[in-house]
């Protein structure tokens, strides 16, 4: 079974990064893929909006070797989960002096083996936690709201994905933009999004996910937006992603 490693990428906080990652990866889920959701922001959103513990291992045990990143896997709603953890600031710092920074996730993952897909949910900045997703992803995935600011923020994700292409991972490629926090009511939304069709090069998704209370409520139930509530404009959303996805 080959693995696609999927890094889920943008500089900018509260972009929808971790919804898109655990939606999305419940969706494939429920299209018979085998997900693992990596939590490899610090902040740890991923792990507290799916109720995984992260004191019984985590991600920054699995970087310092004192468990596999098997040993730390968490089972949920029929996704595996490696849970982040503050800890990761810590790593963050000591990978800085290491030999090969970039590579310790990918040697990590190449010892992992069963899943279609893993999604990485990276932190909200370029650091050597988001170059070592980055060095060890297949594809990018970049999560995108339709605002002026996040413009100047895709240039700087396109540079940072191809500086990457040249110096570790030649095999990277971007996998396309993921429109979030759609509102057709704004205008600037839809301008924004006209900017991106007429001057980006890369695939913007035709499935948008809009602007919806139950993607924000979801986390508070500890689940998916899918589990929560099937129904909602949300579910269908990320469903139509998957589908779009698997597609392209």
């Amino acid at each position: 079974m080959k693995t696609t490693v999927v890094a889920v990428i943008n500089q900018k906080g509260g972009t929808g990064k971790t919804t898109t990652t655990i939606n999305l990866g419940s969706a494939l889920s429920k299209l018979g893929k085998k997900v693992l959701l990596l939590d490899l922001d610090p902040q740890s959103n991923l792990s507290y909006s799916l109720a995984v513990p992260t004191d019984e291992g985590n991600l920054a045990d699995a970087f310092q070797e004192n468990k596999t990143l098997e040993e730390v896997l968490v089972e949920k709603d029929g996704l595996w989960i490696a849970p982040g953890s503050n800890e990761l600031v810590d790593i963050e710092i000591s990978l800085v002096t290491q030999p090969e920074r970039e590579s310790f996730l990918k040697k990590m993952l190449a010892k992992t083996k069963g899943f279609d897909y893993v999604l990485i949910d990276c932190p909200p900045s370029l650091s050597v936690l988001t170059l070592n997703a980055l060095t060890a992803a297949n594809e990018v995935l970049i999560p995108l709201q339709m605002e002026v600011l996040t413009l100047q923020g895709l240039d700087q994700i396109m540079n940072t994905v191809e500086k990457v292409k040249k110096a570790f991972n030649p095999k990277l490629k971007i996998k396309g933009i993921v429109v979030v926090m759609f509102d057709i009511r704004r205008k600037l939304s839809q301008e924004v999004l006209n900017y991106l069709h007429e001057n980006v090069k890369e695939r913007i998704f035709s499935s948008q996910i809009r602007l919806n209370v139950k993607l924000a409520e979801a986390p508070s139930f500890g689940t998916s937006v899918l589990d929560y509530d099937g129904s909602s404009n949300g579910a269908k959303d990320y469903k139509a992603l998957a589908q779009e996805f698997l597609d392209a």
